[in-house]
């Protein structure tokens, strides 16, 4: 693998994880298509889609559990949270996965394309969380918490996404947390759902070893600076690049199914 490759596959890697740490997502959204794109488009040999879903699974599981730990600092993830959301997405990822196989291709994509537009509508919704100065304060609705992160866990495992990008949404807006520890909290989520697609993917047999380890590099490098800075941005700077990544991803994917 030529060493031009090596330095693509890194910032490729980086940048993803960078926006990983800052919103709390991740990633996959922005890596996918860079490493599926970007590389043919240099002249370097392409990717398949199997290879870049192994690949960005686990870098996914490396960026987030980096980022997670450097929000751990400051008392910014919220546990109860975490294992109310985080077990209840794990079930529902189980079974909108297995589900998955009964639907249509054509399903499975409008299916992810409503998810992404309902995240960018809740991303333009009042977020009364911000009201909250004392994060020790922070009190939520477990039954809601846990059926909505279950409907997003079936959803999302549907259409194969570890869902973090609706996910910070449901937080800010129907739970009303805080954006600081909803971003903290869904890196946690996201690491926990992130176990099961890595684990797959390993055993699926289409991980490329110097490629994982790459990115993997990149994202324990990449993901905490970007978590660092976003503890010093203003709360609204971040739920603007979250909103314009999601919408990103709106757009893609409605153009996707209505000109295709």
């Amino acid at each position: 693998m030529e060493i031009e490759l090596w330095i693509l596959l890194f910032a490729i890697g980086a940048i993803g994880s960078m926006i990983s740490g800052m919103v709390g997502i991740g990633g996959s959204i922005i890596k996918y298509p860079m490493l599926l794109y970007i590389p043919p488009l240099l002249g370097f040999a392409g990717f398949s889609a199997q290879e870049v879903a192994a690949i960005s699974a686990v870098q996914v599981f490396f960026a987030t559990l980096a980022g997670m730990f450097e929000f751990r600092k400051d008392g910014y993830i919220h546990k109860s949270l975490v294992i109310v959301m985080g077990t209840s997405i794990i079930i529902g990822s189980f079974i909108g996965g297995y589900g998955s196989k009964f639907l249509p291709n054509e399903t499975i994509n409008v299916v992810y394309a409503i998810l992404a537009l309902v995240a960018a509508i809740m991303m333009l919704l009042p977020k009364k969380g911000e009201l909250i100065t004392d994060y020790a304060e922070i009190t939520f609705n477990k039954p809601i918490a846990a059926v909505s992160a279950g409907i997003i866990g079936i959803l999302s495992g549907i259409v194969g996404a570890a869902g973090a990008f609706i996910t910070v949404p449901v937080m800010l807006v129907i739970l009303r947390i805080p954006t600081r520890v909803a971003i903290a909290s869904s890196l946690a989520i996201t690491f926990i759902s992130s176990i099961g697609s890595t684990a797959g993917k390993l055993m699926g047999g289409h991980m490329l070893l110097i490629p994982s380890v790459i990115m993997v590099i990149a994202s324990l490098i990449a993901a905490p600076l970007g978590a660092k800075l976003s503890k010093k941005m203003n709360v609204k700077v971040l739920q603007m690049i979250l909103f314009v990544l999601i919408m990103a991803t709106v757009i893609k994917i409605w153009t996707d199914i209505l000109f295709a």
